[in-house]
């Protein structure tokens, strides 16, 4: 199974990660820390690819998260 995109964004007006991806349908979930969300998504990409029919190896599914931060350097 090719690597799923998830994408995290950082909305620092409620300072929390949003995860959404177009490779797991109904993907949409938020965390105070990258590591939180990386732990949400261990669960809920195998129960969403369940739920939509997609097969779901014993071993695992790859997925490549991508973050995105802005700041300001001073």
């Amino acid at each position: 199974m090719k690597a799923l995109t998830v994408k995290a964004i950082w909305d620092k007006k409620v300072s929390v990660w949003v995860a959404t991806s177009e490779d797991v349908p109904g993907l949409v979930t938020e965390a105070a820390t990258a590591e939180e969300l990386e732990q949400k998504l261990q669960v809920m990409i195998p129960e969403l690819l369940k739920a939509n029919g997609s097969p779901c190896d014993q071993k695992g599914v790859p997925v490549n998260l991508l973050t995105e931060r802005d700041f300001m350097a001073q």
